[in-house]
């Protein structure tokens, strides 16, 4: 907390002539030692915040491509584990990059087979891919190891049992799955702007 304080009264005292295009970017240029003036220091922000934290409020933004490159940046502090790769597997998700969420999130998968926003954000990943039976399956286990908390799986469970009942393509209707991330010792749910 003393670095980002530090980092914001530097910028503060220089005057800052240029405005950053976002928090994250003024968090990574920092300026040297002798572009802050007398007696101030460069404080290095980006090592003190971690990826995965700054990824999950990026997401919860809005701002899919920015919170992939966090999360990339959180590999390096976490390692390729669960929580970062099931992560980059949402952000990809979010993006339309079905495939890479598909193989990002099975990843995740074989590190924790009971991994519950990874099995329901793969079913999210194969049902956009029309692929409903492999969805029912993963939103099927989803609700298993939440022990049937969460209404959104079972919603999301709900319709891929209806969309594997259906035998014509041209009835199908309209559908919001809902994509899950984990954050301090609970499971919380993002909302897919419209």
């Amino acid at each position: 907390m003393r670095l980002i304080a530090a980092f914001f009264l530097s910028l503060w005292i220089t005057g800052c002539a240029s405005t950053p295009s976002s928090p994250i970017e003024a968090m990574k240029n920092s300026a040297g030692p002798d572009q802050l003036g007398p007696g101030a220091r460069a404080v290095d922000v980006p090592d003190a915040v971690d990826g995965l934290i700054v990824g999950h409020r990026l997401m919860a933004a809005g701002e899919f491509d920015l919170a992939l490159r966090e999360y990339h940046r959180a590999v390096a502090k976490h390692g390729p584990n669960v929580d970062v790769l099931s992560a980059i597997g949402s952000a990809n998700l979010r993006l339309g990059r079905l495939q890479q969420a598909e193989q990002d999130l099975t990843r995740a998968l074989e590190q924790d087979g009971s991994f519950v926003p990874a099995h329901n954000n793969l079913g999210a990943a194969l049902a956009e891919q029309g692929k409903w039976g492999e969805a029912q399956l993963h939103f099927r286990n989803a609700f298993i190891f939440d022990q049937g908390r969460s209404p959104e799986i079972r919603e999301n469970l709900r319709l891929a049992i209806e969309m594997t009942e259906k035998t014509r393509y041209d009835d199908l209707e309209e559908h919001h799955l809902l994509l899950m991330r984990r954050g301090t010792g609970r499971f919380l749910l993002l909302s897919a702007p419209l």
